[in-house]
């Protein structure tokens, strides 16, 4: 049985999705959501996850270098919660320091121009982060990251 795992790169104003293939092999950029003030990116995702037919999510935890959390982390949690409240599916919370700076590393080495990369940098983000997931989970044989468990509310704060 395929397990299908969806990234979520969670910005300010874009949200990016990737997703893995049957295989588990590769990552593949799936689309750029808008943040929505009430919560409508959420029903989007759900949505997606039902299309692609995800088996779990991770969504990236944009820690500090120094590895504290700041303002990012936190919506980044309270993304995560609310998603797993919304799906019912599992979600990871992954640290995903440096993924968008990979990101735009990535898209400029493939021609992409500065001014255009804001439409998919967040999508490129996601694939990196899931990228990485696949790599380690290849390389140690278990999950980066933590669950996140709707029962315990701090989680999200």
């Amino acid at each position: 049985m395929t397990k299908i795992t969806m990234a979520i790169d969670g910005g300010a104003r874009r949200i990016g999705v990737a997703r893995t293939d049957a295989g588990r092999i590769m990552a593949l950029p799936v689309a750029t959501l808008r943040r929505e003030r009430y919560g409508g990116h959420l029903d989007e995702i759900v949505d997606l996850a039902t299309k692609y037919r995800a088996d779990d999510f991770v969504v990236g935890l944009p820690l500090h270098l120094s590895g504290r959390e700041g303002r990012a982390a936190q919506a980044a949690k309270r993304l995560a919660y609310d998603l797993a409240e919304a799906s019912g599916i599992p979600v990871w919370l992954v640290d995903e320091r440096l993924t968008t700076v990979q990101a735009h590393a990535d898209l400029a080495a493939a021609g992409r121009e500065m001014r255009l990369r804001k439409d998919v940098v967040d999508q490129a983000s996601a694939v990196v982060l899931l990228e990485h997931v696949l790599e380690t989970e290849r390389r140690t044989g278990s999950r980066p990251g933590r669950r996140v468990d709707v029962k315990d509310e701090s989680a999200h704060n």
